[in-house]
């Protein structure tokens, strides 16, 4: 057999080996794709290595992704603000004295938590810290409480806004042109970011209600593993601590996703509004911030946004000339006050170092995902000039079952690689490869596969990358946290029944695709 043939799945087994082995994430795709160049260049193989800065040049300026150190820097930010603290000792207090309350409270905070932050190591760092010591000392069963609290911190994975969702449909958009093309349809319509998110929120509440269900059951099937909370009289949640401890965050999400699922705003927008909301947030609860700043600043930039965007309409409709300097000059005094009063707002945070922890560490990952990126490009373009898209096209195609049996392959090699490969890795390197096939295959319902669907399958299958072990990084950030009392096997043997809940959601998702389909189309038609 000639050796160009065999390169492309030498290739593949060679990265995952190096991946399994512990090597850097972005210097095992380069490394390998440089390595396989050469090999197939000396065997023969026509390779275009030319196009890798094109590529590069391609990604850093691509504007949607300009929303990924927007939403980490938001993440972090919140992260230090304490917002989850006030979430969950208010949820509690509010929860607690009912059967399986305390876990109920720690649902609907990862809930809430993944649709403004998103981050899943401050989720669950924060949620062990707080609510795990609670729990046992209440007399929960430790897999019932660290299952629960692992679990409920990866649904910033599946929730928008979400960083694996701005990448998966970064993948998926470039997959779905090729499929169309292959298909014969040269003007397809653009499938964005908006739309993942859009398809992932009814799935993703679902989820949510699943978890929270299991735990219901638990509460009465075996009320000793979930006790109510033993409370002092005084402990009661008043309405107006309820509304200050809720209002910020639904505010920021509805800030931030209501303007994407809205048209308000692109993705990489309402990821600068998150940003700024998230600073004012934390200015809000810094020590010797001034009362009106963080109002001043909320204000201000609102009716700058609104102004400018009812200008932009009646200019747009020619209903007042553009003479008319009224609505530029108010808009811009509203932004010059709101941009003083963030100044203000970030000094008050500043203070303590908190704000340049902050940049220091959305830096640090936001290059981290960049440069796994690169070097999945690199990867994916040397695998291609070896010939592995046709490989991979050839390998599903003529699998049993078509379009069934593809998807259950599929399904299955990523939920088994999520047992080893972070799930960045995943989307760079199999995404991109089965994708275009896949969307070229028609659902279980019979009509053209839509690449929403496919999405939100993949990113609820993703999710379980983060609890299954031994890499499960929720499982290691848990593991950091939890009293030493509470061993590793009761770690690993509590998400058990939620890694069955989330492979239930993709069952449910395969016989009812409209779960992810019919709000993308509802919105954007």
């Amino acid at each position: 057999m000639e050796l160009v043939p065999l390169l492309d799945v030498l290739m593949f087994v060679a990265v995952v080996a190096c991946l399994m082995s512990g090597f850097p994430v972005a210097f095992t795709l380069a490394g390998v794709a440089l390595v396989f160049a050469l090999l197939g260049h000396l065997a023969g193989a026509s390779l275009s290595l030319g196009a890798i800065p094109l590529r590069i040049f391609g990604i850093m300026t691509n504007e949607t992704l300009l929303a990924v150190p927007l939403f980490v820097f938001m993440g972090v930010m919140l992260e230090r603000s304490r917002v989850a603290e006030d979430l969950l000792e208010t949820m509690a207090r509010m929860f607690g004295k009912m059967p399986g309350g305390l876990g109920l409270s720690v649902f609907l905070v990862g809930g809430l938590l993944a649709a403004s932050t998103g981050i899943v190591g401050a989720t669950v760092v924060t949620m062990g810290l707080l609510s795990l010591p609670t729990m046992l000392r209440n007399g929960y069963n430790p897999r019932l409480a660290t299952g629960a609290i692992a679990a409920s911190g990866t649904l910033g994975q599946i929730i928008p806004p979400s960083i694996v969702l701005v990448f998966l449909a970064d993948q998926l958009s470039n997959a779905y042109q090729t499929a169309q093309r292959e298909l014969g349809n040269w003007s397809p319509d653009p499938f964005s970011v908006g739309d993942l998110f859009a398809a992932a929120l009814i799935p993703g509440l679902c989820l949510v209600g699943l978890y929270i269900l299991y735990q219901l059951v638990i509460a009465v099937v075996r009320p000793q593993d979930a006790p109510p909370m033993q409370m002092a009289s005084g402990e009661r949640v008043s309405l107006s601590a309820l509304v200050r401890v809720l209002i910020p965050p639904l505010a920021l999400i509805v800030a931030v996703l209501g303007s994407i699922l809205a048209g308000v705003a692109t993705p990489t927008e309402a990821a600068a509004v998150g940003a700024v909301g998230a600073a004012l947030l934390a200015a809000q609860r810094a020590e010797g911030a001034r009362p009106w700043v963080v109002p001043g600043a909320a204000l201000s930039l609102l009716g700058a946004l609104v102004l400018s965007r009812l200008f932009d309409l009646r200019v747009a409709r020619l209903e007042i000339p553009l003479s008319d300097w009224i609505a530029i000059g108010a808009a811009a005094v509203l932004t010059l006050v709101g941009s003083v009063c963030l100044g203000l707002a970030l000094r008050s945070v500043a203070r303590g170092g908190v704000l340049r922890a902050v940049l220091r560490s959305s830096t640090q990952i936001t290059a981290m995902v960049f440069t796994i990126m690169i070097g999945a490009t690199f990867f994916s373009l040397v695998f291609r000039d070896l010939g592995g898209d046709e490989l991979v096209h050839a390998l599903l195609k003529d699998l049993p079952g078509g379009a069934v049996g593809a998807m259950l392959v599929v399904m299955a090699v990523m939920f088994l690689m999520g047992f080893f490969l972070d799930f960045l890795e995943i989307v760079f390197i199999v995404v991109p490869l089965v994708a275009p096939v896949l969307l070229q295959l028609p659902m279980p319902d019979g009509s053209a596969m839509h690449p929403a669907w496919l999405g939100v399958m993949m990113a609820v299958n993703l999710q379980t990358s983060f609890l299954t072990p031994p890499f499960g990084f929720a499982l290691f950030y848990l593991r950091g946290v939890a009293p030493p009392e509470v061993k590793s096997s009761d770690i690993y043997r509590g998400i058990i029944p939620f890694v069955i809940l989330q492979l239930l959601m993709l069952v449910i998702l395969w016989y009812v695709p409209a779960l992810a389909t019919w709000l993308p189309r509802a919105i954007y038609g």
